[in-house]
């Protein structure tokens, strides 16, 4: 899928439905009691950090979403049977924290059990234009699908007499963008079902709500003298005791406030090009490091550094049960690349995959685990506490050859922010580029440099084959 905003996911007007948890549903789960299940590390520090950033009087929303098409005039009774039984499938989605009181408080889970999960239907009526429908849905899915507040999704569908639109959000505490990638073809599934008449109970599936129970046991049995937080403490003190930034001028004044950010998102090369470029970088590890490696490059030479520093994002999911479940499973790798070891493509190459293979472990324990054993003052002051270089091959997903018919598109929410946060994604057209980032002259002409200059050497790599 194509990660775009709700601005430029091909909105058209037409009459909106809306569903939400019930009133009964969400009465019920104001009641229940606690579920011994703890949030996961990275679920716990989205809604600190979410809260902090509240506090300090800026609301951030950070949601993540899914747009696509159904054929013709939906049966909105079965496409709300299909909402519901994709909603019981995955746990996370009916489940929900609280604060535990006092200065120090804690977050508890609760979760709903599926006989008390219903949706209400809405019908918020008809749009004729295109960018106040893109508004409407976009200042519903902010008050919806926030960090603070639960439930904490929303469904949406814009009827029309050729075809249906859905689309839906999410807190991101929720999901991740595999979550995202794998909803169209599992909600046009369960749509097809219930228009027959069949069955859309949930199947089994994993639950993300024990993975963070089993992630957590596993990350609070190491303390601050294991090898992987040295490792971190390490990292962090050579990045001058912070999280490592975009290494290149973003134009932001020292001190200031939480900026805005732009958004910007292109096909970067054709299918022809991602193949020849994947070839090229696979005995070196893939295009993952192919990306690394171009980034290592760039920084180099618009910012002058001598070692490019990141956070490289990883999924938790090595094991195949959890490969159908919605959940947040994202963890986080450093990795140093010596500029002076990586002169040109193939250096550079060379550097990332040995740095990754140093480090990739390291994402098995959650950075939040990491920075409260460290004892530093992290008091997150931006809701993205380091800036990503993420790449994902998306061809396998099921459905995936089908997004470019049913206008398929991950959404992803763009406010404000002072990171850069770049997302490069295999699509079978080609590979796509999206990035948001501070709305300065400098950053944006910057970022427009960094995508040219991929462009460069992923085409570059294709003459050379």
């Amino acid at each position: 899928m194509r990660m775009t905003d709700i601005q430029r996911c091909e909105v058209r007007p037409g009459r909106l439905f809306e569903w939400t948890l019930s009133p009964a549903t969400v009465a019920t789960a104001k009641a229940l009691p606690e579920d011994s299940r703890p949030p996961a590390y990275i679920q716990e520090s989205h809604i600190r950090t979410a809260r902090s950033v509240r506090e300090d009087g800026l609301f951030v929303p950070t949601w993540l979403g899914a747009a696509f098409d159904i054929p013709g005039r939906a049966d909105l009774d079965a496409l709300g049977e299909a909402l519901r039984g994709w909603t019981l499938r995955h746990e996370t989605l009916r489940s929900g924290f609280r604060w535990a009181g006092g200065p120090g408080d804690s977050i508890r889970r609760f979760t709903l059990d599926p006989d008390a999960v219903w949706l209400h239907r809405e019908d918020v009526g008809d749009f004729t234009d295109a960018a106040a429908l893109a508004q409407h849905l976009q200042d519903r899915f902010d008050t919806t699908a926030d960090a603070l507040r639960w439930p904490n999704l929303i469904y949406t569908a814009v009827v029309r007499d050729d075809c249906t639109s859905v689309y839906m959000a999410f807190d991101h505490s929720n999901v991740d963008a595999y979550s995202i990638h794998r909803i169209p073809a599992e909600i046009h599934e369960l749509y097809r079902a219930a228009v027959a008449g069949g069955a859309v109970g949930p199947e089994p599936v994993s639950s993300y709500v024990d993975f963070c129970e089993a992630e957590r046991a596993d990350a609070d049995r190491i303390d601050a003298d294991h090898e992987i937080v040295a490792r971190w403490r390490e990292f962090i003190q050579r990045c001058d005791g912070r999280l490592p930034a975009f290494p290149v001028d973003l134009g932001l004044e020292p001190g200031g406030g939480l900026p805005t950010q732009k958004f910007m998102r292109e096909m970067m090369v054709d299918a022809d090009a991602a193949a020849a470029f994947e070839s090229y970088c696979r005995p070196y590890g893939g295009s993952l490091v192919g990306v690394l490696a171009a980034t290592a490059l760039f920084v180099h030479e618009v910012g002058g550094e001598s070692v490019y520093r990141t956070v490289v994002p990883f999924h938790t999911r090595v094991k195949s049960q959890w490969s159908q479940s919605v959940g947040w499973y994202v963890g986080g790798a450093p990795i140093e690349v010596p500029l002076s070891e990586a002169s040109d493509f193939p250096s550079a190459l060379r550097t990332v995959r040995a740095a990754l293979q140093a480090n990739r472990r390291l994402a098995r324990i959650p950075l939040a685990r990491v920075l409260h054993l460290l004892g530093a003052d992290f008091r997150p002051t931006s809701p993205d506490l380091y800036s990503i270089v993420s790449f994902v091959d998306t061809r396998a997903i099921p459905g995936s050859q089908d997004w470019t018919d049913r206008t398929a598109y991950g959404l992803l929410r763009v406010s404000y922010g002072d990171q850069v946060c770049a997302w490069i994604t295999r699509l079978h057209e080609g590979l796509w580029f999206a990035a948001r980032y501070p709305d300065t002259d400098i950053a944006q002409k910057n970022m427009r440099l960094y995508v040219e200059r991929l462009r460069d050497i992923v085409a570059g790599t294709a003459r050379q084959l």
